[in-house]
């Protein structure tokens, strides 16, 4: 790993850790083997180094379009996780409903709802109890 490597890498493992917890990260590290280890210093450089820790976008606006995204393709497994990034990261209760919403028209239902049941659960404590 080069330096400029390294650093980005460092860069990327401390927002890693901001955004989406240690709990989550350690237990990503350490189950990596020798296989899957490269996969997760590429993650960790890239995405969380070079693209998270760029100014151009705060980091819950990046957070809110993750979901946006995630829901796009139909990942619950990520869904989640992001979603409590984005929590981590400030966005309300309100501000995921209304991306869920956008999501929904733009990409489609049964995805969205998917969306909508993960971040229900998440949210159970942030949500105010029907009247």
């Amino acid at each position: 790993m080069s330096q400029n490597s390294k650093s980005l890498f460092d860069q990327g493992l401390i927002i890693r850790r901001e955004v989406l917890g240690d709990e989550y990260v350690d237990k990503a590290l350490a189950n990596a083997d020798t296989f899957s280890m490269p996969i997760q210093e590429m993650v960790t450089e890239y995405c969380w180094g070079s693209i998270w820790s760029r100014p151009g976008l705060d980091r819950k606006t990046r957070s809110l379009l993750n979901i946006a995204m995630l829901t796009a393709l139909n990942r619950p497994h990520e869904v989640k996780i992001h979603l409590n990034g984005a929590v981590n990261n400030g966005c309300t209760a309100e501000e995921i409903r209304e991306v869920i919403m956008q999501a929904i028209i733009y990409c489609g239902v049964p995805a969205g709802i998917d969306t909508l049941n993960i971040a229900r659960e998440m949210l159970a404590d942030q949500v105010a109890p029907d009247a």
